[in-house]
């Protein structure tokens, strides 16, 4: 091929050059040169076909052992050797090669009933986020019957982010499906092989965490969940291609739009848009359990004392109920640090630094100063309204704190946020029963005897907000702000948005 392109070029830039002089020049026959200049293009080796005649009376029994009975080259050598082939092995493979009949793969179409299968997978890319290169794993749950789909983006690949969005994949469909199709990643299968094949024991937890069947695609079957591998060279196409983003939740929200807008165009299979029959998987899925999965939660820290605990070489802040106290670290989407409870609920949620050394801190988790509390009579009312039935750990409370009543009553309806409804009013009770009213004692009780968690939900963090149910106005005229007291709006309200099933529970942790 470099002669053909040398003699080419040659020719083309010295027209006047005969052949013999081209030929002397790279030292090779004007039948050469000759030759490549007839030739347009680039001339190959190709190995001319040859047979072994040894092979001719065996022809058409080894055309049947290789495409009939599917035997492997070594038991059709035997075969024929045992039928008088006296020739070597090399001839027997070329002849091979030639009878075999290439088959192609094809399968049936595979529909499932609505709420009987979801599939589940992930893919890399790489896009710009804030004028950077950066590579992002986009997580895609599809419910099978309506083709109703949930996208997911993280930073990384762990089984902590895999698992989240799993689970947020779940909760976003309104329930949980008979079976969940897989592939053999190892967050999933930790031996993939049919002799001896093994569950990843986490995985396992999760599904019987969410009770779900799991499912997996044979190695080498990708068409066996095809509804989940083929949806994502239209997210490729329509979403990833050219696009840029302004930082991480710019791209969740924008992933969160492009998946409104995909499952309300009509889907080219079923003709109709998933949004339309996603109420019907719902109607057949069984419900969703009352908390989050939390067996892949296992790192665990102290908060210090200066409500400070640390983390991938920084350090970061915690409410300061928890100084002193263990929590549960998960880092979500590679990308936020989430701090939870002991009852199992997000007290806490930072961006993790990208450096290591730093130090973060949300104000708000510190102890609020007196000057810009609430009044004391402010503070009464919304303990009452949050907990009917105790007015009388007001009272002692008042009675027993004259001085500094309006701090601790502050901090204690600041804890009470952390904890569930009925665990913080048995708290109550044993306070009045021991006659101790500080937020310490409460703390201290609640941390080894809560027994409720809170229900299950999309975490919300920075830039990654809860659907909205319901809403709640609230007068501005009844707060103080933290430049000074509030002045010059009474009337003025805000709108928050709550979820009604948590009732009253809501309602009182805002």
């Amino acid at each position: 091929m470099e002669d053909w392109v040398t003699i080419k070029t040659l020719k083309a830039k010295n027209p006047e050059m005969s052949l013999r002089e081209i030929a002397e020049l790279l030292g090779i026959s004007h039948h050469t040169v000759k030759a490549a200049l007839a030739h347009d293009v680039a001339p190959s080796y190709k190995r001319t076909s040859f047979v072994n005649p040894l092979l001719d009376p065996f022809r058409e029994v080894i055309a049947e052992m290789v495409n009939v009975k599917h035997f492997r080259g070594s038991r059709i050598l035997e075969e024929i050797k045992s039928k008088g082939y006296a020739g070597g092995r090399t001839a027997v493979y070329h002849l091979l090669h030639q009878l075999k009949v290439e088959t192609a793969r094809c399968f049936t179409p595979y529909e499932t009933a609505p709420g009987e299968q979801s599939q589940f997978d992930w893919s890399p890319y790489t896009v710009l986020i804030a004028g950077m290169i950066t590579k992002v794993l986009i997580y895609s749950y599809i419910n099978s019957f309506s083709r109703f789909r949930i996208y997911d983006a993280a930073l990384s690949e762990n089984q902590g982010a895999v698992f989240e969005s799993f689970e947020n994949g779940l909760i976003e469909s309104g329930g949980v499906p008979r079976r969940v199709q897989v592939d053999n990643a190892r967050v999933f299968v930790l031996n993939p092989s049919h002799t001896n094949f093994q569950w990843n024991p986490h995985y396992l937890h999760l599904c019987g965490h969410y009770g779900f069947e799991p499912s997996r695609s044979l190695p080498g079957h990708p068409w066996s969940k095809g509804k989940v591998e083929k949806p994502f060279d239209y997210l490729e196409t329509h979403f990833i291609a050219g696009a840029s983003f302004e930082d991480f939740p710019d791209l969740l929200t924008k992933l969160k739009a492009f998946q409104a807008t995909v499952n309300a165009r009509p889907h080219a299979t079923i003709k109709v848009a998933p949004e339309d029959l996603i109420g019907k998987d719902r109607e057949a899925f069984s419900p969703l359990p009352s908390t989050r999965y939390i067996g892949v939660k296992e790192e665990t820290r102290k908060v210090t004392s200066d409500c400070l605990l640390s983390y991938g070489g920084s350090r970061y802040s915690a409410p300061w109920p928890f100084a002193g106290k263990h929590v549960w670290v998960r880092v979500s989407k590679g990308f936020y640090l989430e701090i939870y409870s002991q009852a199992n609920v997000v007290i806490a949620a930072h961006k993790l630094s990208p450096v290591r050394g730093a130090v973060v801190i949300e104000k708000a988790h510190y102890r609020t100063p007196v000057s810009i509390l609430a009044s004391t009579e402010q503070l009464r009312t919304r303990f009452r309204d949050a907990f009917p039935g105790y007015e009388m750990f007001v009272e002692k409370l008042v009675a027993q704190k004259r001085f500094n009543a309006r701090y601790h009553l502050h901090q204690i309806l600041e804890l009470a946020k952390l904890y569930h409804k009925h665990d913080f009013e048995a708290a109550l009770t044993v306070s009045l029963d021991y006659n101790v009213f500080t937020v310490n004692f409460l703390s201290g009780y609640l941390e080894k005897n809560f027994k409720h968690s809170f229900d299950l939900q999309r975490v919300a963090t920075a830039g990654r907000e809860l659907p909205a149910h319901a809403t709640v106005t609230c007068n501005l005229a009844d707060y103080h702000l933290a430049d000074g007291p509030h002045t010059g709006t009474e009337g003025t309200t805000v709108s928050l948005s709550i979820d009604p099933a948590s009732g009253t529970d809501a309602a009182h942790s805002l």
